[in-house]
Formats: structure tokens, sequence, C-alpha cells
């Protein structure tokens, strides 16, 4: 997978966009949520409950965003990559895909956020940190 700053360099280059997109075509997200999730569960290879158990979400509203019938917040896509149990870099490939932005280690909040994923911690733990750090929690 190339990075972003790659395929903006093609695109800057680039004489055509045609011949950009038929070279880059698997590189772009041409997926809904729904179809990432779902692509995400089997990498994983767990199951929506697993998610939702994990997530600490609604079992009605997480079944409803992989229906497509909800659109979640990023808080929400966040407690999500929890349930899925991704690692960083995986998170933030998820947040992109739901058209949200990554998480800035700059930000104090997404600094804390990285830290419970890099460490493996579940949402619980998470949000621990966050409130001890007087810090919005995800819900």
């Amino acid at each position: 997978m190339k990075t972003t700053d790659e395929l903006a360099h093609e695109i800057s280059r680039s004489d055509n966009i045609l011949d950009y997109f038929a070279e880059n075509r698997s590189e772009m997200q041409l997926g809904s949520l729904p179809e990432y999730l779902e692509s995400w569960l089997k990498q994983k290879g767990c199951s929506k409950a697993d998610v939702v158990r994990r997530s600490n979400l609604n079992k009605a509203y997480v079944y409803q965003i992989f229906l497509g019938k909800k659109y979640p917040s990023r808080d929400k896509v966040i407690a999500l990559a929890f349930g899925l149990e991704l690692d960083d870099k995986e998170v933030q490939v998820l947040l992109k895909q739901a058209g949200y932005r990554e998480l800035y280690p700059r930000d104090p909040r997404d600094a804390l956020l990285l830290y419970a994923i890099g460490h493996h911690q579940n949402i619980i733990d998470a949000n621990e940190l966050l409130y001890d750090h007087n810090i919005e929690v995800l819900e």
C-alpha cells in the first residue's frame, strides 16, 4: 500500500489523471463503511458480537452501522476500532475509510487514545486514562 504522500506526489507529476487512476485503482477507497467494517471483521477473525462487547457500544447501534443505516461519529469509529482490536496503524486506516481525520499525536486526547491503542488497552481502560486527565471520554 502506497502512502498518501506517495499518491499525492504521483498526482502532481501525472500528465493524465485517467492513467493515474488506472495505475492506482487498488489504492483508492471505493467501498462504503459497512464494506470496510466487514473486511476488518474477516481480517481480524472476529464477529459483530465481539465488536459490540469490546466497543462498549449499543448492540442495535453497531448492527445498524454494519447495515449502513447509521453513520457513526469519529468517537464511535474509534470505539469500533477498540471492538475490532485494531493496532495504531489500522485505527488510522479505519478513520480515513470512515472519512475522519487520523488520531493526531499533538492533540492531547488523541495522544492518550494512541497510547491506549498502542498498549493494547481495552476501551474501558482508555476511557479511564482520558478521565484521569480530565479529557472527554469515548461514549
